[in-house]
């Protein structure tokens, strides 16, 4: 049903991956700027946000872009340094051939500003798990067509997921399954979620930030379900990667007590949990709601993230209820 857009999507992700790749290999601890929320953006977002927008809008220009960046930062006198390095990365890629100069990278970029819609959009996070590109480690491109506020389409571009010298691309259609893929052979593997059955067995996935989610609630319900297992920590969307391949059972994000009100954005989400879901795992909010993608650029009906594989999911939603109601103030 949506073939073209899935195939434009893996390859625009695809060139971003190839571009961001380079610039972590390269990068310095001057390559990043700090917004004014105080995370830390990177040339590799600006391009990749660049590419992709580009692809997107020459392929389906009626679609809008809902994307996490947009140019004013980049305009900035104080900048110019990353600036110019954007441009030098997207200038001497071969592949890219519409983005020769500032003025037209900052219009490739702000085509990622457009609003949700109650009809059909794209959801783009440039690099999501910014910390992680800076420390060398993992990072994802994640890319979400999301009609009529259900996610049709997930791609996860993940430059660092396996030994390999391209990375793998992770996606999925709804109805349709999950899929790895390398991003060079274009080879690709149905994906399925562990079907691990006793809960001692099961591993955390979980982030090295430990502000993303509420660690003494999460270790909590570690200790009544018994679990044997070291977390798997990793940042960004390549967690639900890790969860739709099989790699750990559980990924919790519980609002924090220091930010109780805070609302996720829906490029943060959007892919990988499709791709859990048609992976055969399961997605919800910490209360046991389906994501609800239709109000715009947050989860704003929703009260954190739980996925999980099918046969523990029940279990978990009870403990976290059930410390609810006995300590109001865990949550």
């Amino acid at each position: 049903m949506f073939e073209k857009e899935m195939a434009t999507g893996q390859n625009a992700v695809i060139d971003a991956m190839r571009i961001s790749r380079t610039v972590q290999k390269e990068l310095t601890g001057a390559d990043a700027i700090t917004k004014s929320d105080k995370s830390p953006v990177t040339i590799a977002d600006f391009a990749a946000q660049a590419i992709i927008c580009k692809i997107l809008k020459e392929h389906f220009p009626a679609i809008p872009i809902v994307a996490e960046e947009n140019s004013e930062v980049l305009k900035k006198p104080e900048n110019r340094a990353i600036l110019e390095k954007v441009l030098y990365y997207i200038t001497n890629d071969k592949k890219i051939k519409d983005i020769p100069d500032k003025d037209a990278l900052f219009q490739a970029i702000d085509l990622g500003t457009g609003e949700p819609t109650n009809d059909v959009f794209w959801a783009l996070d440039p690099i999501d798990g910014t910390k992680g590109f800076l420390r060398g480690e993992q990072f994802a491109i994640a890319l979400a067509l999301i009609v009529n506020g259900e996610v049709q389409l997930g791609i996860l571009g993940c430059p660092n997921l396996d030994l390999g010298n391209h990375g793998r691309v992770l996606f999925a259609e709804k109805g349709s399954g999950a899929y790895t893929m390398d991003s060079e052979t274009r080879n690709r593997k149905k994906m399925g979620v562990s079907t691990i059955t006793v809960p001692e067995k099961m591993r955390f996935v979980e982030s090295y930030v430990s502000s993303h989610s509420n660690m003494d609630m999460q270790l909590h319900i570690a200790r009544v379900l018994k679990l044997e297992q070291d977390p798997v920590r990793m940042d960004s969307q390549v967690k639900y990667g890790v969860l739709a391949a099989g790699q750990a059972e559980i990924y919790l994000r519980i609002p924090h007590p220091k930010t109780p009100d805070y609302q996720e954005k829906i490029w943060d989400h959007a892919a990988g949990s499709l791709i859990v879901e048609e992976a055969g795992g399961v997605v919800t909010d910490t209360l046991g709601k389906k994501l609800d993608f239709s109000v715009g650029k947050t989860l704003a009906n929703n009260r954190g993230i739980f996925a999980s594989i099918p046969a523990i999911h029940t279990r978990i939603l009870e403990i976290i209820r059930e410390l609810n109601q006995e300590n109001p103030m865990m949550t």
